[in-house]
């Protein structure tokens, strides 16, 4: 299985497929930190990083933004006093795409 942090994200369209249980399961080997969860019936990859302050948490907040653009997939992002909750999907085709299992090895990259 190919690293997800040295993969990029190729151009998703509607009517994309989303990823299938198997996928899940082979993908998620390598974010094992991220929860896999259901909100308005989208599936999504949702992970809370812990900082002991604000600027930390902003200054994660902004590589993760920095990342996002250059890859061209933007997450949800709540930023609070000594968290940052990032979220994850392809809102194109309303559930999880490859792109977003990368993305979240990304992030996990910057952060370290």
């Amino acid at each position: 299985m190919t690293n997800l942090t040295g993969m990029t994200c190729e151009a998703c369209h509607r009517g994309a497929p989303t990823v299938t249980q198997e996928e899940v399961a082979e993908l998620s080997v390598q974010i094992p930190d991220w929860q896999l969860i259901t909100r308005d019936d989208i599936d999504r990859l949702e992970r809370t990083f812990d900082f002991p302050n604000f600027v930390d948490a902003i200054a994660f907040t902004n590589r993760v933004g920095e990342l996002a653009e250059s890859e061209g997939h933007h997450p949800a992002l709540m930023t609070e006093w000594g968290r940052v909750t990032v979220t994850w999907w392809t809102h194109k085709i309303r559930g999880l795409h490859r792109n977003d299992f990368i993305m979240a090895a990304k992030t996990d990259a910057v952060n370290g």
